[in-house]
């Protein structure tokens, strides 16, 4: 049976839980330990499937379809292990849970109440897949004191009650330095290990996030406070790269102090060889290039953050730097406009989004790369719009565009290329879309195959004809328009194994320009970068040379 380890936080929210959980579950792994990592969101969305990524930043999505929270992606990015359902579960996702038994009379009748009702479902929750791992990491979001977090505390409290000595906590929180005094102030640290006391639970491991060194007289007065071992406080400095975190953790003793509070005393030394090597990479590139992101959401980093790493992946892979440089989709009112911003990059990508707003100035960058001979990459809404632009600019459909866009303004003033999915093959079922539902359970959603045209671009780059990659989108690439579109130059090199859906487009005599309908972002990873990410990268590299 696994063990498990909560990870809680305290005096503010993001302090990066998620990427300790995440370096925490690469430690253990480097000793020869198999982990699972898994979020507990304590808010009442079912998911977070309908969250603005302003809200909630990057929506990740796992191979069977789960739509997660984006910590998720560290956890897949540290630990190379796939995140599934599983994974990831909300209030909203237990509440319906117990709401739908209480219906169906699961209950017999008795009184619902979050204790015991609502905390067994969640320990249910936590208890699924016990005994395929050593170690089970729990993240538990927002901050002890949260109202809705409270069945969540109380349900890891009763946990560990039921599994005495197989579960220990850890708290992160926040050590302020007050400039005008010139120190460290543990106060807030000792109020949260105090609140998260009077609710039964006792940290066996502090992290200590702090932007300057924590003297051992303030980890010693912590230790004495907080009623933790001197060797469990650990400090979380900040760091100039995600990727030092393994390594910053582990000679800060971060394992260590874990493997003691389960009483582990033979765990092999840690192999950190390929963690040595990422960075390696990381710090010393040997060049660098750079890339312009046009998308909607830039104004939220975390909106785009696979696509960022996917990135920083692929600068490791060529071992140069990748400079980003994010550009509202909105700003392009002109020719003059775009060329003035996009002169000077290496490659461009266009992310994936929702909703009409800033798609125009998505085609226009399609337009831009296609014709200055600068690589592109299209992702998801990326890959529709260089379609669109092709059918408008080449092949002299004029008015293309997407059944999306129609639907939002209410007019039917296009001519739809892009189209409203209305079934799909799941598995050995047909999946077909409800006509009164405009928006719910309409979406490809998790790992679908494709199949690659021999001797394309994109067969090349994989090394293979056959690949899955990870879906999240609602609409699709009209087969109807394929010979239209490909007597541009513009090639489906990539479709569905039934024949119905274009997957990839590329043109073969541009220096790199290809569409993908999928997200590769997800699935990449800082040891082993996606393939796509590293090529693209490495085209960019090939244009900075010609500048």
């Amino acid at each position: 049976m696994a063990r498990y380890i909560f990870i809680t936080g305290g005096v503010v929210s993001s302090l990066g839980k998620g990427l300790a959980s995440a370096a925490l579950g690469a430690l253990l792994q480097a000793r020869g330990y198999t982990v699972r990592l898994r979020k507990l969101d304590p808010y009442l969305n079912v998911d977070p499937g309908t969250m603005s990524p302003f809200e909630h930043g990057e929506v990740f999505v796992t191979d069977d379809g789960a739509e997660t929270d984006l910590d998720l992606g560290h956890y897949e990015r540290f630990t190379g292990v796939s995140a599934c359902k599983t994974d990831s579960v909300s209030s909203g996702r237990i509440y319906s849970t117990v709401l739908e038994k209480e219906r169906r009379g699961d209950y017999l009748g008795k009184t619902i109440q979050v204790i015991p009702h609502v905390t067994n479902e969640i320990k249910d929750f936590i208890k699924i897949g016990d005994g395929d791992v050593d170690f089970m990491l729990c993240e538990i979001g927002g901050t002890v004191g949260d109202i809705e977090a409270l069945p969540f505390f109380e349900a890891i409290r009763q946990f560990s009650q039921d599994r005495r000595g197989e579960c220990i906590f850890m708290h992160l929180t926040l050590l302020p330095y007050i400039a005008a005094a010139g120190e460290l102030k543990t106060k807030p640290t000792q109020h949260s290990v105090k609140e998260l006391r009077s609710i039964g639970i006792a940290p066996d491991i502090l992290m200590c996030r702090s932007e300057h060194e924590i003297p051992q007289k303030q980890r010693d007065k912590l230790a004495l406070f907080c009623n933790v071992h001197p060797d469990a406080v650990i400090p979380a400095l900040d760091l100039k790269s995600i990727y030092e975190a393994p390594l910053a953790y582990h000679r800060a003793g971060m394992d260590r102090a874990v493997l003691e509070a389960f009483g582990i005393t033979d765990a092999p030394e840690p192999d950190m060889t390929k963690w040595y090597d990422v960075l390696d990479r990381v710090q010393h590139p040997e060049g660098e290039v750079k890339i312009a992101i046009v998308g909607k959401y830039t104004a939220l980093g975390d909106a785009y953050k696979s696509i960022a790493e996917a990135l920083t992946h692929g600068g490791m892979h060529n071992r140069v730097k990748v400079n980003v440089e994010w550009i509202d989709s909105e700003v392009f009112k002109s020719e003059e406009e775009v060329t003035s911003r996009l002169q000077g990059f290496n490659a461009i990508l266009v992310p994936g989004g929702f909703g009409e707003r800033g798609t125009e100035g998505k085609i226009k960058a399609a337009q831009y790369a296609r014709e200055h001979d600068i690589p592109y990459l299209g992702i998801c809404l990326g890959m529709q719009m260089a379609v669109i632009e092709a059918a408008r600019n080449l092949a002299g459909i004029k008015d293309a565009g997407s059944e999306e866009f129609d639907s939002e303004s209410g007019k039917k003033r296009i001519t739809p290329i892009i189209y409203h999915l209305k079934e799909w093959v799941e598995g050995n079922r047909t999946i077909k879309r409800d006509a009164s539902d405009d928006k719910g359970g309409t979406m490809r959603l998790g790992a679908y195959d494709a199949i690659l045209s021999e001797g394309s671009r994109v067969a090349e780059i994989y090394g293979t004809t056959t690949i899955s990659e990870r879906h999240r989108h609602r609409y699709e690439v009209d087969m109807r328009y394929r010979e239209a579109i490909e007597a541009t130059g513009l090639k489906f090199s990539g479709i569905s194994p039934d024949g119905k859906l274009p997957e990839i487009v590329e043109i073969p005599d541009h220096p790199w320009y290809i569409g993908v309908q999928f997200h590769p972002e997800l699935k990449s990873r800082p040891f082993e970068p996606h393939p796509l990410f590293a090529s693209f990268i490495e085209a960019a590299v090939k244009q900075s040379r010609l500048v």
